[in-house]
């Protein structure tokens, strides 16, 4: 099932370059899917997408920065929820009714990109319960697939260093190329001169090409990604490369209604009129 905004794109919602130029042309110019994962059943915050936040759902403030971002060519919210979908709907977004059973949000995400039209080639997993995340690092993470030779890529920021030790803060270690190397829990990398070392967080939004995400749909969950708990991992564990891609700017995960107060006065940081 799924419902869609009526506009003047093609008859997937996907807006398509202009007709008769080639097959390689309209791919190029095509740009990312934007599609936002929400489910209502959570073990530590049940119905977190509805969560109210500054008036509005969780969930509508990660599509509304989706859309500000200019990144993509359409944002779809990936539930199989009704009452996420009727809120989705009554912000003008286009939902994605998919399965319940899916273990990820990374496998509603292939749900939906098996369905995009061929032209789209690139899909960008936005949680949705990132409420802050700024546009201007979603274009930046979408820009990675600029390169030909990136299969998959995600966000770092600098890492605090009071978040050295906290094995919540996901640490990323990755090449000159910026290609990752590994994502782990623990605090690396290790100076052992005590030199100063730049250090990087993770944050967990990630962009493909529509093939890998839909290879890495099938694939059963690795070792190392059991052992730290890092989905991830199994992309490396299995020859993908994950290029990362720094920004200064730093998103706040709702896990918790702890988070939802913390965000909510980060929000009144930034809007001091609310």
């Amino acid at each position: 099932m799924r419902r869609q905004r009526p506009d003047d794109s093609d008859r997937d919602g996907v807006a398509l370059p202009p007709a008769g130029i080639g097959e390689s042309d309209a791919r190029a110019r095509v740009k990312p899917v934007a599609v936002i994962p929400a489910r209502w059943g959570s073990t530590r915050f049940p119905g977190k997408p509805l969560v109210q936040l500054a008036g509005r759902p969780l969930v509508v403030h990660v599509l509304e920065a989706c859309r500000r971002s200019g990144a993509f060519s359409e944002v779809r919210v990936a539930t199989d929820d009704e009452r996420i979908a009727a809120a989705v709907s009554g912000a003008g977004g286009v939902v994605e009714m998919t399965r319940p059973e899916h273990p990820s949000g990374t496998d509603r995400v292939a749900e939906v990109a098996v369905r995009l039209p061929p032209e789209v080639e690139v899909v960008v997993n936005v949680q949705g319960d990132e409420p802050l995340v700024d546009p201007e690092a979603l274009r930046a993470l979408a820009g990675a697939f600029d390169d030909p030779e990136v299969q998959m890529a995600t966000l770092v920021r600098p890492l605090h260093d009071d978040e050295r030790g906290n094995p919540n803060v996901v640490k990323a270690v990755f090449d000159v190329r910026s290609d990752a190397l590994y994502f782990t829990r623990a605090e690396v990398p290790f100076s052992r001169a005590g030199n100063v070392v730049h250090r990087w967080a993770h944050l967990g939004l990630y962009g493909y090409r529509r093939a890998t995400l839909l290879r890495l749909a099938t694939l059963a969950p690795s070792p190392l990604e059991r052992i730290e708990s890092l989905e991830q991992l199994r992309a490396l564990e299995n020859g993908i490369r994950i290029r990362c891609v720094p920004t200064a700017h730093a998103s706040v995960g709702v896990d918790t209604p702890e988070d939802l107060e913390r965000a909510e006065a980060l929000l009144r940081g930034r809007n001091p009129a609310r």
